[in-house]
């Protein structure tokens, strides 16, 4: 299958407050973004034209910047406006927006407080993040060999770049390995999240989950356990071994991307997509549609 470069498209991208060909979106090889990871990103969905949950992305994008010690130069509600400017331009109705900020090429060096805040936000269609047959057969993990970073040695709030390195590098590996994703530990050996998604674990009915505290709390993480006790289903959010995949009776991923995925097996453990996982699925597909 031959891939469709993305700097090689029609379209438009909304970059510093302007509407321009996508083509014509470039960037610096000296920028600094690029030598330092001086970046923060979102990824949000579309729904029949409506991003889901536009103004919370909005927020956490400022947010991102402000951890990382630089202002995005936009209102929340002037990168809402802009995104559905991109998005009308594109005519995109269901699909995937990138709001991106990032450090320019006006200083090369680790210290690069003068360098002007770019923002850019691109939109495409993009199916499901695994492919159907996967995802309703439950996919499949393996234990990667990185491990999500203590929260006083990175930035673990900000969904910055460089913290999505050794998600690339936990990924290649498990497809090279044959498996679909990988499942990240914490710096102590805790299940933290896979590489671009929250876990949660059905245990005896009710959900349990890793306290985010070294890795990014996910806007579709939140909505589940909301819609999980919106059910009446007990949510516990605490520390998990890996051991304790052994008592679960469903997995599940959560993510903008992923939305809720079922995990079929990690490692030497396997699971069945069962009612709750399949509750919740209904559920997280008629609230992004409402």
């Amino acid at each position: 299958m031959s891939l469709i470069p993305f700097d090689d498209r029609d379209g438009f991208i909304w970059f510093n407050g302007t509407l321009i060909p996508w083509r014509e979106a470039k960037v610096h090889v000296l920028t600094h973004a690029l030598h330092y990871a001086s970046s923060v990103f979102e990824g949000e969905r579309v729904y029949n034209g409506k991003v889901f949950k536009l103004t919370e992305h909005s927020e956490r994008l400022r947010e991102s910047g402000a951890i990382l010690g630089f202002e995005v130069p936009y209102s929340t509600q002037e990168l809402n406006d802009a995104t559905m400017k991109v998005l009308e331009a594109n005519t995109i109705v269901d699909g995937y927006v990138r709001p991106v900020a990032w450090r320019g090429s006006e200083m090369m060096g680790v210290a690069a407080q003068q360098t002007r805040i770019n923002v850019a936000i691109a939109c495409w269609v993009w199916p499901s993040y695994f492919s159907p047959e996967a995802r309703m057969k439950g996919i499949r993990l393996t234990t990667s060999r990185w491990r999500r970073p203590a929260p006083d040695t990175a930035p673990s709030r900000s969904k910055a770049a460089g913290l999505y390195m050794i998600c690339t590098l936990s990924k290649h590996q498990a497809e090279n390995d044959g498996f679909h994703d990988a499942l990240m530990l914490d710096y102590r050996g805790r299940i933290a999240e896979a590489t671009g998604a929250n876990i949660f674990l059905v245990m005896k009915g009710a959900l349990h989950t890793p306290v985010p505290d070294c890795f990014l709390d996910g806007i579709t993480r939140r909505t589940v356990i909301d819609l999980a006790r919106r059910r009446g289903l007990e949510v516990i959010e605490r520390p998990i071994m890996p051991s304790e995949l052994a008592n679960a009776d469903e997995v599940f991923l959560t993510g903008t991307a992923a939305e809720i995925t079922p995990v079929g097996s990690i490692d030497q453990y396997t699971f069945t997509p069962g009612d709750v996982t399949k509750a919740l699925i209904a559920d997280y597909d008629a609230e992004v549609r409402a």
